[in-house]
């Protein structure tokens, strides 16, 4: 029998009145909470520690709107528990210690203190540092919550006392099941105001929440705002909402997806205008620059190339450059990487080479090295022809030698083509060059 985990009601406020819908419809329960399966379905371990109170500290690793506060809430929720939230944006240090001495004293009348860091990146690494002493006492059971990667944002000595729980975005089925529970749901959600939802609008509404739970409630919540009770909410009610919503978004701090894509595609289209522009929206509205920067590096390397083979560690460098000076000093080596991205030419020839690349590998998962390019550290291998008829680069005036380094499956086919823009079209000359050396040579086949 699944136990049921409200021993604490006091981490679930009992009046809903005038809260958001989001936090009104927060599970209570493992059996409430959606998706997760692979943490907490039916038998798995977390499940079992949570259900019986034997939980340690854990990294909550996951997009917004997944379920991390919740899990945290749920977990304190089992046993003699207190359950205290620490904001990693505007308390500091002097908070913990407050929260330290008072767990000290909840141990010593055998209750539990579990504290809860939200967005745990955020903390620097002396702040990080001040949680280990508690967590390896035993004096409280940490559960970090992050957006980001937690080998990337977390020391490493405290992710070694924790274990790193990744939470996956959540299916619009698991978002549909949460949308008609609240439409259902008389005392925490819209039950009481007898609204109707046509099916296919319900499940755009799912599927525009990219897996985030609490933007698909606060894009309800919107539209039956808008159509009052006894409403009924079709597509352009919807659509009128989840702009609503961006608008609430942008100010709340979440992540702002179509922000994030203006951006990309801004980068993309050689604007640095509008970059800088929706790099700043993102930032005003509350964003971690380590996503911009992410996005950036990825843009580099999708949409730059080889064009300009110094995009990409000009990216990285950025980045980096932020990490050691922080805002605001940090914005200006971020422009710096917005404005040279955006004006660099342009090739997603590498892209696609790669795309090209892993389409024959699929296509060939047989074919065989040719042998003199095989490897010979053996005399039987010599023996068998490994490596025979191999020429050595370095060997040649040019550096160059015409040789078959594909497989039979494959002689010939061109895998790469470069773009005509920037560096690339040095690699062109070169590609040339080699061909025509090829054909100089003849067939180019080892004998």
């Amino acid at each position: 029998m699944t136990k049921k985990l409200t021993e604490n009601p006091a981490l679930f406020q009992a009046d809903d009145r005038g809260r958001p819908l989001a936090a009104r419809m927060r599970p209570r329960t493992l059996d409430e909470l959606s998706g997760q399966e692979h943490l907490v379905g039916a038998g798995k371990p977390l499940r079992r520690a949570i259900e019986d109170g034997t939980f340690g500290s854990v990294i909550l690793w996951g997009p917004p709107g997944t379920g991390k506060t919740t899990l945290a809430r749920i977990a304190a929720s089992a046993g003699v528990q207190e359950f205290v939230p620490f904001s990693a944006v505007s308390e500091g240090v002097p908070r913990l210690r407050v929260i330290f001495e008072e767990a000290r004293e909840r141990m010593a009348r055998g209750q539990r203190t579990v504290l809860f860091v939200d967005e745990i990146h955020r903390l620097n690494k002396s702040q990080q540092d001040s949680l280990l002493p508690a967590v390896e006492e035993g004096l409280v059971t940490l559960i970090g919550a992050t957006t980001e990667n937690p080998s990337f944002e977390v020391n490493s000595a405290l992710l070694s006392r924790a274990r790193v729980l990744v939470l996956k975005s959540l299916s619009a089925e698991d978002v549909e099941r949460v949308l008609r529970r609240a439409l259902t749901d008389a005392e925490r959600g819209l039950g009481a105001l007898n609204i109707t939802v046509e099916h296919d609008v319900l499940r755009w509404m799912a599927v525009q929440s990219d897996g985030d739970a609490r933007r698909a409630l606060t894009v309800l919540e919107a539209a039956a705002s808008s159509i009052g009770p006894g409403g009924h909410i079709d597509q352009p009610a919807a659509q009128e909402a989840l702009q609503t919503r961006f608008a609430v978004h942008d100010k709340g701090g979440d992540v702002h997806y179509d922000q994030l894509s203006a951006l990309h595609k801004s980068l993309r289209g050689s604007d640095p205008d509008a970059a800088l522009y929706w790099a700043a929206r993102l930032i005003e509205g509350g964003e971690d620059p380590m996503v911009i920067f992410r996005r950036a590096i990825a843009m580099a390397a999708e949409d730059v190339g080889l064009a300009d083979p110094q995009a990409l560690p000009l990216a990285v460098a950025a980045r980096d450059a932020y990490h050691m000076l922080g805002a605001p000093e940090g914005y200006l080596p971020m422009g710096e990487m917005l404005v040279y991205l955006a004006t660099a030419p342009k090739s997603g020839s590498v892209k696609a080479a790669l795309g090209a690349a892993f389409e024959a590998a699929r296509a060939t998962p047989g074919a065989a090295v040719p042998p003199h390019v095989r490897n010979a550290p053996t005399q039987l291998m010599k023996s068998l022809g490994h490596g025979a008829g191999y020429k050595y680069a370095h060997d040649s005036a040019t550096g160059f030698f015409a040789q078959e380094y594909l497989p039979d499956e494959l002689r010939g086919k061109a895998i790469y083509t470069p773009g005509p823009f920037g560096f690339e079209k040095e690699i062109a000359k070169r590609l040339a060059w080699w061909a025509k050396q090829r054909d100089e040579q003849g067939s180019g086949e080892s004998s």
